[in-house]
């Protein structure tokens, strides 16, 4: 496995369309949400696309750091279905905390999923809501310069 960071016009136009194609077959088709996957925000200046390159350079996993003002946002977490249960969106996840270094993040975990971000310090910043058919939980993790003091 390889990961892959990059802002969007640093991603060649067929890994482009590879990451893309991956979000809409898993939150589009499998989860059957039809939202506007295309949103505008990976092309802004500040994203990060962390992406999960198999041996074939076949794209199996993506996730985006979005710049959201007074935080980043991590989001768009996706695994291929072939490649579930491998431990990748850890891989994953980890690049993205590094990406983030000691500055706050927040994220929109599935709620089921609450539990796998804790891993990574992110906490339950609010109640469960609707999004497009699945429940989802607002999540945090202080920054270096938040964080709670230690006793």
């Amino acid at each position: 496995m390889r990961v892959l960071v990059a802002g969007v016009d640093e991603l060649p136009a067929r890994l482009a369309y590879d990451v893309w194609r991956l979000r809409q077959e898993v939150f589009v088709v499998e989860q059957d949400c039809p939202y506007p996957d295309l949103d505008g925000r990976d092309l802004e200046a500040g994203t990060r696309h962390v992406v999960l390159l198999d041996e074939g350079d076949e794209v199996v996993g993506t996730l985006r750091v979005l710049e959201d003002g007074d935080a980043l946002r991590i989001g768009r977490v996706v695994v291929a279905a072939t490649a579930r249960g491998r431990g990748l969106a850890a891989l994953m996840m980890d690049e993205a905390i590094a990406l983030c270094a000691d500055r706050a993040v927040r994220l929109a975990a599935q709620a089921p999923l609450a539990d796998f971000y804790a891993a990574w310090g992110f906490e339950v910043a609010g109640p469960e809501f609707d999004e497009d058919g699945i429940r989802h939980v607002p999540m945090r993790r202080a920054g270096r310069e938040q964080a709670r003091p230690q006793p």
